[in-house]
Parts: C-alpha cells; sequence; structure tokens
C-alpha cells in the first residue's frame, strides 16, 4: 500500500555546486521517472529568506516578523509531494534529485490528525 510524503528541500553549505544545465538535466530525469511510476503530486520552490515572514501567536498576541532568524545555516529551498510503498524506496527515489547534490532532503510521512483517524 502506497502513502504519501512531504520532501523538504534545504540548503547546505556542504552540497555540491551543479551547472545550471546539470541540474536541470537531472531534475528533468527524476520528474520524467516520477511521472512514469505515479509518484508525483504537487511541489514546487520557494522565494528566498529575504521574502519570508514567522508568524507566532503568543498570549492572544500575533507577531509577524520579516525573515529567518539569524541562527539558520540551511534555508528551506522547495517541497515535494510523492508516494512510495515505504519511506525507504522514497528516499531512493529522492536520492536522484538534485537537491540531494545540491543540498538535503528531509522526507517526512504524512499523517492523519488524531480526530481524523479510523
Amino acid at each position: 500500500m502506497s502513502s504519501r510524503y512531504l520532501v523538504i528541500h534545504m540548503s547546505d553549505p556542504t552540497g555540491t555546486a551543479l551547472p545550471q544545465s546539470e541540474d536541470r538535466a537531472i531534475l528533468e530525469r527524476w520528474e520524467a521517472e516520477g511521472n512514469a511510476a505515479g509518484r508525483l503530486g504537487e511541489g514546487d520552490p520557494v522565494a528566498g529568506p529575504e521574502m519570508a515572514k514567522s508568524v507566532t501567536v503568543r498570549d492572544g498576541q500575533t507577531l509577524i516578523t520579516d525573515g529567518p532568524f539569524p541562527e539558520f545555516k540551511e534555508w528551506f529551498a522547495g517541497y515535494d509531494l510523492i508516494t512510495a510503498d515505504s519511506i525507504e524506496e522514497a528516499a531512493e527515489f529522492m536520492a536522484k534529485h538534485p537537491t540531494a547534490i545540491l543540498g538535503r532532503m528531509y522526507i517526512l510521512p504524512l499523517v492523519k490528525l488524531p480526530w481524523d483517524q479510523d
């Protein structure tokens, strides 16, 4: 039975830079394989930290601030929703994505909220 996974793409200073043509070629191969296997859902890159906002509510007060906190060394670069039979299978598939070379990815199984359990 297939499960859905959220893949968070992160920048990483230890990643290896790729020429744009190679980055694009790897991404196109990955996308073709994912489409052929029915794995791909929605996914997109996101803007940089200069366009980000942080939102918190504490004691009934909403605080909205610009950008990430200064201690961030990595940046959330985008996301994908994929389908796989296991998290290991999802990881093997995502290892073919250019972010595996350029940065890092976190793969998280999607779960139901407690009140949505069967």
